[in-house]
């Protein structure tokens, strides 16, 4: 093996057990010393107007690249954020970004926290004269694109060869699909539960459909979600379904962090959707909640701890 090829870095992670993922690198040649260029721009706070709020500010590896524990993150000056900071992880096979789909390429995600006044704050143009004048960025950006100066499409292509390569797939889940383990009887029957009552929107192996859903949680909607983007009547209240994936420590949940716990979301499904013009068809009849026994509940908890992916989380290749 080249010795500069390392472990985790030397190509675009693709699990066999996944779909081909949306996002092809394509004149965004992916290389290691790309996924390194994106890592140290991820954890660069120069990318914020005052140099205080880096990516990783709201996205923590030990959260599964979430903000744990805060319903709404903290960006330059105190102020903070609009909507709860999702997960960046599988990001390749995203076809849109952001609670309601208003960026539409990986490559270009990082702009709407870059420029967003309560998060980074910042203008392109300022990043990228900041990154030309630095000591280090213009020599980094050289070796991996061979010329000068720094663009912002540079910069973003860095980016997006980290997010790119920010997959997990090794959860207690992925080695039962891959034959590696059993479950336990108690996660084999939450999987059965999920499957009967989730999975119509959290669509494995991904569990998300990339689709935009209205999921009971208001009748008269103060955050009007994906409407703000297509002004379609169809979307008032609708936001992207997220992931499952390492749920168990992505705590608070939904777009506006208001459920701080699993059991939260769980009493929301069993005894809160609420009824409106909008709701998602495959609620419509649960209007009030899904009846869900405790051993049930119980059960479905302990398969979606099964989709935490400790490897992930701990990965030293992905880290600062």
């Amino acid at each position: 093996m080249d010795p500069d090829q390392g472990h985790f870095l030397s190509q675009p992670i693709r699990p066999d057990h996944f779909p081909p993922a949306h996002y092809v690198f394509g004149n965004n040649v992916y290389s290691k010393k790309g996924f390194e260029l994106g890592r140290k721009l991820f954890f660069d706070p120069i990318l914020s107007l005052d140099s205080t709020i880096s990516c990783e500010s709201c996205h923590h590896q030990k959260d599964a690249f979430a903000d744990g524990g805060r319903a709404f993150s903290v960006g330059i000056n105190g102020q903070t954020s609009d909507r709860n900071s999702p997960p960046v992880f599988n990001m390749a096979w995203n076809r849109s970004f952001m609670w309601d789909g208003g960026i539409n390429h990986i490559e270009i995600m990082p702009f709407a926290p870059i420029i967003h006044p309560k998060e980074m704050g910042e203008d392109l143009t300022n990043v990228v004269r900041k990154l030309n004048a630095h000591g280090e960025y213009p020599s980094l950006f050289q070796r991996v694109f061979g010329q000068g100066p720094i663009t912002d499409q540079q910069m973003f292509w860095a980016l997006a060869q980290y997010l790119g390569n920010l997959v997990s797939a090794n959860s207690r889940y992925d080695r039962h699909v891959q034959g590696e383990l059993s479950l336990t009887s108690s996660e084999m029957a939450g999987l059965g539960v999920f499957r009967q009552h989730c999975a119509s929107c959290h669509q494995e192996p991904l569990f998300t459909d990339q689709g935009f859903h209205n999921n009971g949680l208001d009748a008269v909607f103060i955050d009007e979600g994906r409407f703000r983007i297509t002004q379609d009547p169809a979307d008032l209240g609708t936001f992207k379904t997220p992931t499952l994936r390492n749920i168990a420590l992505t705590a608070p949940y939904m777009h506006d962090g208001r459920f701080a716990s699993l059991a939260d979301v769980l009493e929301h499904y069993t005894q809160g959707i609420q009824a409106s013009a909008t709701l998602s068809s495959e609620l419509q009849p649960h209007v009030g909640g899904i009846f869900l026994s405790a051993s049930e509940q119980l059960q479905l908890t302990d398969f979606l701890h099964a989709l935490t992916d400790s490897d992930f989380v701990n990965n030293d290749e992905l880290s600062e």
